[in-house]
């Protein structure tokens, strides 16, 4: 199954949110959202800085991955990044692959 890294900042809404639900509670609905779905969260990890939290989640698919996100970006609550996580072995049949290009002006 495809993975995806979730980096993640809430709006001040989203903010309050957590605080009155708790870190538990927001994982719970994380892993409720990505089941219903046919997925996993394999990690998920509350942090500060620049992202509120980061997680690693299996979709048997993008589409269910975009369809999260756009849910998740609808509500507002949330500033997402969705980033496509690929194993050692895909990137080593990529590099077999011939790929004829010519870069602009050459």
């Amino acid at each position: 199954m495809p993975k995806f890294l979730i980096q993640a900042t809430y709006t001040p809404e989203g903010t309050r949110g957590l605080l009155d639900e708790g870190a538990s509670g927001r994982r719970a609905a994380v892993e409720h959202v990505v089941a219903g779905l046919g997925g996993t969260v394999e990690a998920l990890y509350f942090a500060f800085g620049e992202d509120d939290f980061v997680a690693v989640i299996e979709f048997p698919d993008a589409v269910s991955m975009a369809a999260v996100s756009l849910a998740v970006k609808a509500s507002g609550a949330l500033r997402t990044r969705a980033t496509p996580l690929l194993t050692v072995e895909e990137i080593d049949e990529a590099t077999r692959r011939r790929i004829t290009f010519r870069p602009p002006g050459a």
